[in-house]
């Protein structure tokens, strides 16, 4: 089977868009490709993180990614700092890394905005750790979206020169993995801009561990505009938040945006909340229950991260000392 590896950030609550672009998928690939599952808690210090709050995060983190279905016996679940192997193989990354292809990395340029020079070294570095992540396993495929394919090409480029430059056949060619149900999920304040868990306001998201009360209200109160449902698809053209509701609720239900709106077009947004809050809680109110069960046990949650760290290291590590002594470490 392919070799997948996937990573996330242990840095706040993962959202509805999280499940709905990546988590969801990860949990079907498990059926039929050997998966690597990695909390990169080495990725989230590339900017400050109080380090109580990144340990309590990456437990929670931890739990709601078992309570949505992540096997941790069938495949390897861990956080990233517990495998050396990441950190050491990263840094020949760096020496092998150009800064001219950094410079293109876009998602550096809009994290960083206007203030580039005030930005860690990690967060520019941060594509070579993710080149590390995943060929320290070999991995061959990796689910991504769309902003991240051009860290997968890169993670090609560096592969590509460092077997050029030391003589070898070592690292494989990575292939960027985007599923076809992968939903892109927006803000419920703003339709314009990806849901995101570092959003300062609650209100612009579905948090996983989110109960059936606070999704109902979340909804509710979710921005709209004035018009009522189109009849089609193409009267949500220049609507984005009434899109990013009804695309919800597809990605979710199973139905086509016409199969939506034949139900709710020319109504009002009020019934139509009520049935994508009730959707919404059919889905989530399970994980959220499982979330909460697991984290009465930290201890369990920590061993079943430990375990995977061993496990991770085992296939990591030939494959990273090999690296070493390909570059001329003594070991």
């Amino acid at each position: 089977m392919a070799r997948i590896f996937s990573g996330i950030q242990p840095t706040g609550i993962p959202t509805l868009g999280n499940y709905l672009g990546a988590i969801r998928n990860w949990v079907t690939l498990q059926a039929e490709h050997e998966c690597i599952f990695c909390l990169v808690d080495l990725h989230a210090i590339t900017q400050f993180q109080d380090p109580a709050t990144l340990a309590r995060q990456t437990r929670e983190q931890a739990a709601v990614l078992l309570a949505c279905g992540i096997d941790p016996a069938g495949h390897i679940f861990f956080n990233q700092s517990a495998v050396s192997a990441h950190a050491r193989l990263a840094w020949i990354f760096n020496c092998v890394a150009r800064l001219g292809w950094l410079n293109r990395m876009t998602q550096f340029k809009d994290k960083a905005g206007k203030d580039r020079e005030a930005q860690s070294a990690g967060l520019y570095v941060y594509p070579n750790l993710m080149a590390a992540d995943i060929l320290a396993y070999h991995a061959t495929q990796v689910p991504v979206g769309d902003d991240q394919r051009q860290h997968v090409e890169l993670t090609n480029d560096i592969a590509q020169k460092f077997n050029h430059d030391y003589g070898v056949d070592f690292f494989p060619e990575v292939a960027a993995l985007i599923p076809p149900t992968a939903a892109r999920v927006m803000s419920l304040r703003d339709g314009t801009k990806k849901m995101s868990k570092s959003d300062p306001s609650d209100q612009s998201r579905i948090n996983l561990t989110d109960d059936a009360d606070q999704i109902a209200l979340k909804i509710r109160r979710a921005k709209t505009d004035p018009k009522p449902l189109p009849a089609d698809p193409a009267g949500l053209e220049g609507r984005a938040e009434a899109r990013n509701l009804i695309d919800i609720y597809t990605a979710l239900s199973g139905e086509t945006r016409q199969g939506v709106l034949d139900r709710f077009g020319g109504g009002g947004f009020g019934p139509f909340k009520e049935a994508l809050a009730a959707v919404l809680v059919e889905h989530l109110a399970p994980i959220a229950a499982e979330t909460q069960r697991l984290l009465r046990d930290e201890t369990a949650i920590d061993a079943v991260l430990r375990d995977g760290a061993g496990r991770a290291g085992a296939v990591a590590e030939p494959i990273v000392r090999e690296a070493e002594r390909l570059v001329g470490f003594l070991r």
